[in-house]
């Protein structure tokens, strides 16, 4: 990871599965972890932040398809780990995100938003310390109008923007 040479009015959020050997550079690198999985993650992101006087806004991320191959937290245990996160002072939680399994038909996507919505309100009405609940990050570039059916705020658009991936 290195910063590259960007406009200051440009944030750069991590996305993707964070190594704990990697969270020292993220730290100073982004402005925002979207993919906080675990309470060790969030223990060491915590631990990383305090050395360096910062609070690194989160959102935890959510694994709502249930799918082995992927990261994330699953719904039903997604309020203990925003309990644990939620003493930490160097973290803020601004919301969760999660991305759904990949389907042919952006239709089958909308009972995972629905109870990755449902899990976002249950924690909002919660009110723990350090935890704002302002983000609902869901979808992709062929799911993404579904994910705003179902509330998303936060839409991953790359392939519209960038392409395909190749490989």
């Amino acid at each position: 990871m290195t910063a590259p040479l960007l406009n200051d009015n440009i944030e750069l959020h991590f996305i993707g599965h964070l190594q704990k050997n990697k969270v020292k550079k993220a730290v100073r690198l982004f402005d925002m972890i979207q993919t906080v999985d675990s309470a060790s993650t969030g223990e060491e992101i915590n631990k990383q932040c305090e050395r360096i006087h910062r609070i690194m806004p989160v959102l935890i991320e959510i694994n709502s398809g249930r799918e082995a191959q992927k990261h994330g937290v699953f719904p039903e245990h997604a309020r203990e780990l925003v309990n644990v996160l939620s003493t930490l002072p160097y973290i803020r939680i601004e919301g969760i995100m999660t991305m759904g399994p990949f389907t042919s038909n952006p239709e089958n996507a909308r009972p995972y938003f629905r109870e990755a919505k449902n899990c976002f309100e249950q924690i909002r009405t919660l009110k723990f310390p350090h935890v704002h609940m302002s983000i609902l990050s869901m979808g992709m570039t062929d799911t993404y109008r579904v994910a705003i059916e179902e509330g998303a705020n936060m839409i991953r658009i790359g392939n519209s923007i960038f392409g395909s991936r190749k490989g």
